[in-house]
């Protein structure tokens, strides 16, 4: 949807075609936080992409609310990272990329965030970090796009095949409500998440993207038990404006199975009740899972596809998709339209990243994003 608003915007006609319904899936399933988690530990590239998203958030929020009526709800509540060893790793990357962190210790800690269990002694802030309520910021997209003449949203409809020749797309075959229709494109972007890599087999392209269930759980409580997000060897907490507290996330390799699990309510509730005790007697109203589109390295493809003039990709965002999706979302609308990008696109190539022989033997879902760089996951 971000992609269809920067290519409206600059003044395409767009038609954005969804197999189910629009921002169910990953989107829809994520926690919302504006920023990757560690961030030291992901690529420069990531690194980006996230730091061109974080200062573009705010005035996308504002600008869907007054345009859309529907606030998506950005709360710059700030990161505190509880367990991170690599303190100097850390700093070095946040006076690269000119980002606010600041080392805490136990005083510190406690007196922004008293309902923490004890026990902790030091931590990293980032207090300009954000989170957005995902399922709000959908609809308002959803909502821009209905407002505007140039898009058209349809949904419920299986993408069959490409028709092209040459190296062009000329249309896309699609089978909506049983009934089968061709639409004719001038230009293509494949926005299918976890699922854009087996759709792509299909041209005869092998893209690395896999997908990586995450599960989810949300607390609901009666008062406000924190004022920030708060991570903790890997599991995060995110409190929204009305009290209630997201629990993540799991990391799972189980194909494009969807199921929640007790397992992971389990390990879950207990990481949870780890860092914020009383949470052991709040109830918890939703227990849910979705599909992370896994990409090597956690490096998204954006740009054109190789063999093709008119076929580009804007996936495997794998962990941040929300929080890299303002800055791909422009990055490939600069693609596209032919205009001056503000980020270099080559770590996103397609072609380049794919002629790189070293992705065949790259694990996927092992990008150490949530563990130093010494430790294995």
């Amino acid at each position: 949807m971000l992609v269809a608003r920067e290519l409206v915007l600059a003044g395409a006609t767009v038609h954005l075609v969804e197999r189910g319904r629009i921002g169910a899936e990953a989107s829809w399933a994520g926690g919302g936080i504006v920023s990757p988690l560690y961030p030291w530990r992901y690529e420069d590239a990531v690194s980006a992409l996230a730091n061109q998203a974080q200062d573009a958030y705010p005035s996308l929020a504002s600008n869907l609310f007054a345009e859309t009526g529907i606030d998506p709800e950005l709360n710059e509540c700030g990161l505190l990272m509880l367990d991170a060893e690599d303190h100097a790793d850390a700093l070095d990357w946040a006076t690269r990329f000119a980002r606010q962190m600041n080392q805490w210790q136990a005083d510190h800690i406690y007196q922004h965030e008293p309902a923490l269990a004890e026990g902790f002694t030091q931590a990293l802030a980032m207090p300009r970090v954000a989170n957005i309520r995902n399922p709000r910021l959908l609809k308002a997209l959803h909502r821009w796009l209905q407002q505007h003449a140039s898009a058209t949203i349809t949904e419920h409809c299986e993408v069959l095949g490409l028709n092209h020749a040459d190296g062009t797309v000329q249309s896309v075959n699609v089978s909506v409500s049983g009934q089968q229709e061709s639409f004719r494109t001038g230009h293509v972007v494949v926005a299918a998440g976890a699922w854009a890599g087996s759709f792509l087999e299909a041209l005869g392209l092998d893209v690395p993207i896999e997908p990586v269930k995450g599960q989810m759980m949300l607390y609901k409580a009666d008062r406000q038990l924190l004022t920030g997000i708060v991570l903790n060897q890997g599991r995060y907490l995110i409190p929204r404006r009305d009290n209630h507290i997201l629990i993540g996330s799991t990391l799972e390799a189980a194909g494009f199975d969807k199921t929640t699990t007790r397992h992971a309510y389990t390990s879950l509730k207990t990481s949870a009740e780890r860092m914020l005790p009383e949470l052991a007697d709040v109830p918890i109203v939703q227990h849910w899972a979705g599909l992370r589109p896994g990409a090597p390295r956690g490096v998204p493809f954006i740009g054109a596809l190789p063999g093709f003039k008119n076929l580009s990709i804007n996936a495997g965002h794998y962990r941040n998709g929300l929080v890299l999706a303002p800055a791909s979302a422009a990055l490939l609308a600069d693609l596209v339209t032919g205009r001056q990008t503000k980020i270099d696109p080559r770590p996103y190539d397609p072609a380049q990243r794919l002629a790189n022989t070293s992705f065949a033997s790259h694990s996927i879902i092992a990008d150490n994003s949530a563990q130093p760089r010494t430790q294995p996951r």
